[in-house]
C-alpha cells in the first residue's frame, strides 16, 4: 500500500493529466472542398479566358461554331477574319497592319466599340451558316436560349461592320428581323401562338435541327406585342427578343466593358441626352466610344431594329460593374 506522499503524488499526476487532455479541443473540421471555378462562362481575348457569369461554347469546343474553319470567298473577296489594321498615317481613309502583334494591352487601347445586330436568320446555326457562305463573320453569336457562340479570338477583325471592323467587337443576335408595314414579313412561319395567345418562336422544321428546345424550352419575345419604331428614316415593326437573350447579352456587355474600358456603356445619343437611331455623320462615328448599331454605321441598315431594349442592356451592366 503506498504511502500518503505517494498516493498524494498520483492523485496530483492524475488531476494535472486530466487537465492537459480534458483541456484540448477537438481539432476544427476541415474546410469544404472549394467551389470549382465555372468552366462555361469563359470568352478569350489574346487566349486569354475571361469570365462572364453566362453560358459561352467556344469555336474550338463541341458543338461551337468556328470561323478559323473558312477560307475567303468569291463573293466577298475577303477572309471571315483577320488580323486588326490602324488607320493609315500617310495615305486617307486608308487601313495598315499594326506593326507590333495585337496582345491584350494592345487590344485594350484601341477596341472602342461594341456593334450589335440582328442576325435575320433567326438562330444562330444558320446565321453562322450564312455568314460563312458570303465571307463574313462576327465575333460572337447570341441564340435564342441565351447561349452565346463566340466564333473568334477577339484579338482579330471579323468581317461585320464596315470601317469599324479594326476597332470593333460584333455580335450576331437571333432575330428574324423588322419590316415595314406594307413589306411581305416571315412572321407566319416564324411565329405562333401558345395557349394563352402569347407568341412564340417556331423555327420552321425546313432548317433543321437548330439546336434548341432542350430541356422543353421556348423561345419567347420578351413583350408579347409587336414594337414599332423609326429607324434611318424608316418605320418599322419588330417582335422583341427572349428574356434569354437579354439576360446573357447584359452579363456579356459588362464583361466586354471591363475587359475594353474604351467600350463605354452607352449608346450614341444628341446634344439633349435623346438615343440617337439613324446613322452618324462620320466624323461622330469616327470619335465614338461604346456600344452601337448596324444602323448608326450605314444608312441602309436597321438592325439591331426597334424592339431592341438599349437601355435594358446598358442600365443590366452598369449594375453588375457596380456589382464589381
Amino acid at each position: 500500500m503506498d504511502s500518503p506522499s505517494k498516493l498524494l503524488n498520483k492523485l496530483l499526476c492524475l488531476a494535472g493529466l486530466i487537465a492537459v487532455v480534458g483541456c484540448q479541443t477537438a481539432p476544427p473540421p476541415p474546410p469544404p472542398p472549394e467551389k470549382p471555378a465555372r468552366t462555361d462562362d469563359v470568352i478569350l481575348v489574346d487566349g486569354q479566358a475571361f469570365h462572364t457569369g453566362t453560358r459561352i461554347v467556344l469555336w474550338n469546343e463541341k458543338g461551337g461554331y468556328n470561323a478559323y474553319k473558312f477560307q475567303p470567298t468569291k463573293l466577298a473577296g475577303n477572309a471571315n477574319h483577320g488580323a486588326r489594321r490602324v488607320p493609315s498615317t500617310e495615305v486617307k481613309n486608308s487601313w495598315v497592319d499594326r506593326e507590333e502583334p495585337w496582345d491584350l494591352a494592345a487590344l485594350q487601347d484601341y477596341v472602342d466599340q461594341f456593334v450589335l445586330h440582328y442576325d435575320s436568320e433567326g438562330f444562330s446555326r444558320r446565321c453562322f451558316e450564312v455568314l460563312q457562305r458570303r465571307g463574313l463573320s462576327a465575333h460572337f453569336l447570341l441564340d435564342l436560349d441565351g447561349t452565346i457562340y463566340q466564333t473568334l479570338d477577339l484579338r482579330e477583325r471579323a468581317y461585320h461592320a464596315g470601317a469599324s471592323n479594326s476597332r470593333s467587337i460584333g455580335i450576331e443576335i437571333a432575330n428574324v428581323g423588322a419590316y415595314g408595314p406594307e413589306e411581305k414579313n416571315e412572321w407566319d412561319d416564324w411565329i405562333s401562338s401558345d395557349e394563352t395567345g402569347k407568341p412564340v418562336v417556331k423555327i420552321p422544321k425546313v432548317h433543321g435541327d437548330s439546336k434548341l428546345g432542350k430541356n422543353g424550352f421556348v423561345a419567347r419575345p420578351i413583350r408579347p406585342e409587336i414594337i414599332e419604331g423609326t429607324i434611318n428614316g424608316r418605320v418599322l415593326l419588330q417582335y422583341d427578343f427572349t428574356a434569354e437573350q437579354y439576360a446573357a447579352l447584359i452579363e456579356l456587355t459588362a464583361t466586354l466593358h471591363r475587359v475594353f474600358p474604351l467600350i463605354n456603356l452607352d449608346l450614341p445619343r444628341d446634344v439633349y441626352g435623346q438615343p440617337i437611331h439613324e446613322k452618324l455623320p462620320n466624323r461622330a462615328l469616327e470619335y465614338y466610344q461604346g456600344l452601337i448599331g448596324h444602323y448608326h454605321l450605314q444608312e441602309i441598315k436597321i438592325d439591331p431594329g426597334p424592339a431592341f431594349q438599349w437601355d435594358k442592356v446598358i442600365e443590366g451592366a452598369q449594375l453588375e460593374i457596380e456589382a464589381d
